[in-house]
């Protein structure tokens, strides 16, 4: 199937549930506020005392409160993760996923892309656990076409906070050679530039969105020729920032590149096991032009 005629046929269903109202702000400055994690990796509990690196830190308790802290201070706040939610604690063998979706789901995460781990109970199971949940996944280069996922992961979300309209789409790593096949059965995978060449445009200058945003579990930085979030902004154009995972690159503060056309793109990416959360701030004034971007560490 043509990559193009891939991504629009499977965002119809999106169209007609998003709003179209184009951005309309009052006359004071607003802020959207993006918190995101990746590679959380089923720690749902606080790593244990004697941990080398992290003792007593994360646990998904500690940053439900953290959320709902941060969301009472700005209600214009959205909560991505890239990926890798399952996989590395007795939870995931035990629960199979259901247990941190449906959390996930109580924190008022908006939506995650699909890390390589989170084909490690098979398709089936995966439906299951979204299904049951109502949580959204957003996946804009696998093509779950004749597979257990068809319908279920779209290829981007409008998101609209104050005005606002924040377009939203999800890249995922190659599977061959990652993955044992029988786990993604007939998924298709798509080149993340052209993908992404083809969707920021189209969430841009089609549907007229005010921040263009990238979850992305293609991992940072490689010392080969191999796509990651690095090569991702410099050859495109239209994505205003990257949320990155699967490399666990824990960057002390987002990294900031100018994309092909010199424009500036922010990456980040906030290590592994739920640790850290990243916070950025975007703020817009009454002209509809996003004029600066603050950058907090939590």
């Amino acid at each position: 199937m043509n990559r193009r005629k891939f991504i629009y046929n499977s965002s119809l269903a999106s169209l007609s549930v998003m709003g179209l109202n184009s951005c309309n702000l009052n006359s004071k400055d607003l802020t959207i506020t993006i918190l995101h994690t990746n590679d959380v990796h089923s720690q749902i509990d606080p790593f244990p005392s004697n941990h080398n690196l992290y003792p007593n830190k994360g646990g998904f308790a500690r940053r439900a409160s953290l959320f709902k802290e941060l969301i009472s201070k700005n209600p214009n706040t959205l909560i991505f993760d890239a990926g890798d939610i399952f996989q590395g604690t007795p939870y995931f063998n035990f629960f199979q996923g259901e247990l941190e979706l449906n959390l996930m789901k109580k924190m008022d995460y908006d939506a995650a892309t699909i890390g390589n781990h989170e084909f490690d109970a098979g398709l089936k199971t995966f439906k299951k656990n979204i299904l049951n949940n109502d949580f959204q996944f957003i996946s804009s280069n696998y093509d779950f076409a004749n597979t257990e996922l068809e319908g279920l992961v779209d290829k981007y979300k409008i998101y609209h906070k104050g005005g606002i309209k924040i377009g939203v789409f999800g890249l995922g790593i190659e599977l061959k050679g990652l993955v044992n096949p029988l786990l993604y059965a007939e998924t298709k995978y798509y080149d993340p530039v052209d993908i992404a060449k083809d969707i920021s445009s189209y969430l841009k200058y089609e549907k007229r969105c005010d921040l263009v945003i990238c979850i992305s579990h293609l991992g940072h930085q490689y010392q080969n020729d191999k796509i990651s979030d690095t090569v991702l902004a410099k050859l495109t154009s239209n994505i205003d920032l990257i949320i990155g995972g699967h490399t666990h690159t824990l960057l002390k503060k987002p990294l900031i590149l100018n994309n092909s056309t010199g424009e500036e793109v922010i990456i980040n990416q906030v290590g592994s096991g739920g640790v850290f959360v990243g916070k950025i701030d975007f703020n817009f004034t009454n002209n509809n032009k996003y004029t600066d971007k603050s950058i907090v560490e939590i």
